[in-house]
């Protein structure tokens, strides 16, 4: 089985390429704790940067990759948690700009932009993927379970700061959940907010992964389309993944499983595609993971899932 490591991929990205995940944190590490997340319920939230692995360790993974030739298009700051908690992000986003040309993006659920030492370690990548998913604060306080020092304001404040010194490209996340961030009223402050914060784009998602809150539900296409409408010219709703392409070393396919799904739950036909292998032969190592014990399949909204078995004990059991 291939050796755990803080990289994962390169994965399909419907926004990226082929992307080369950096995943800085332990198992669910995060300011918030939202209703929808994919990595499910209970995190213990937190506002405190740490060092959770040395910035030496993840450089030398990354230039291991980078020498073996797989394809990467982009290398992405994302995983189990909120990569700005990590003190060292702008470091190692320099050190790999050092390395390579490949764009480095940093995905944000934006809580730590409140710091100005935190928006000058982000402002080092080429892209930046802020999320803001409610402007009014009871709803963000439901949506998105933030740490009690956090606000929808504060954010919104971090985000108007941050577009002031980022000379690079910010495209700004919206996840919309039926029924609780999708109302007239919620969309109207959100056009106001994302006014003040001026993003090159305004990315729509919903909820299409297992959520960690079975009640969290998604938008349809049409309501999608509706609310791409009322934002404007900025606004596009993420489309799915269509580039061809295999990636090189798929050997050891069940280990590279499992370092795909730790991550987060994905289907057949993802895993396949960030492998480049078949979905038969995929489908045929996850029956046999799922025999063994080591991963198990989860059913969301018709479609099926795998997940590995420690991270569905996380999921069932959260810290107390």
């Amino acid at each position: 089985m291939a050796k755990q490591s803080h990289l994962y991929g390169p994965v399909p990205s419907r926004r990226l390429g082929y992307s080369l995940g950096v995943d800085l944190l332990p198992f669910k590490t995060c300011s918030m704790d939202c209703l929808y997340c994919q990595l499910g319920d209970g995190a213990k939230t937190t506002v405190r940067r740490k060092s959770f692995v040395p910035v030496k360790t993840v450089l030398a993974e990354i230039d291991k990759v980078l020498r073996s030739g797989t394809q990467v298009d982009a290398i992405t700051f994302s995983g189990s948690g909120e990569p700005t908690l990590h003190p060292g992000l702008g470091r190692l986003i320099r050190e790999i700009k050092r390395r390579t040309s490949l764009p480095v993006i940093v995905l944000t659920n934006s809580s730590l932009l409140t710091r100005p030492s935190v928006r000058k370690d982000v402002a080092a990548a080429d892209i930046v993927v802020p999320s803001l998913d409610a402007v009014r604060e009871r709803v963000f306080k439901k949506i998105n379970r933030p740490h009690p020092a956090l606000s929808a304001a504060g954010i919104i404040a971090g985000l108007v700061a941050f577009r002031k010194i980022y000379r690079g490209r910010i495209w700004l996340e919206v996840l919309l959940v039926k029924g609780l961030n999708d109302r007239p009223a919620d969309l109207r402050a959100l056009k106001k907010a994302i006014a003040r914060i001026r993003p090159d784009r305004v990315q729509l998602n919903t909820v299409v992964r297992p959520p960690a809150d079975s009640s969290a539900r998604p938008l349809g296409p049409k309501d999608l389309e509706k609310v791409r409408g009322f934002l404007g010219e900025k606004a596009e709703i993420i489309a799915k993944f269509k580039k061809i392409g295999r990636i090189s070393g798929t050997a050891d396919i069940p280990g590279r499983v499992l370092d795909f799904v730790r991550r987060r739950p994905e289907t057949v036909e993802r895993i396949a595609e960030a492998l480049g292998a078949t979905p038969e032969a995929v489908g045929g190592v996850c029956r046999q993971l799922k025999k063994e014990g080591m991963i198990r399949s989860v059913v969301h909204r018709g479609r099926v899932f795998f997940e590995t078995a420690t991270d569905a004990a996380k999921r069932e059991n959260p810290p107390s």
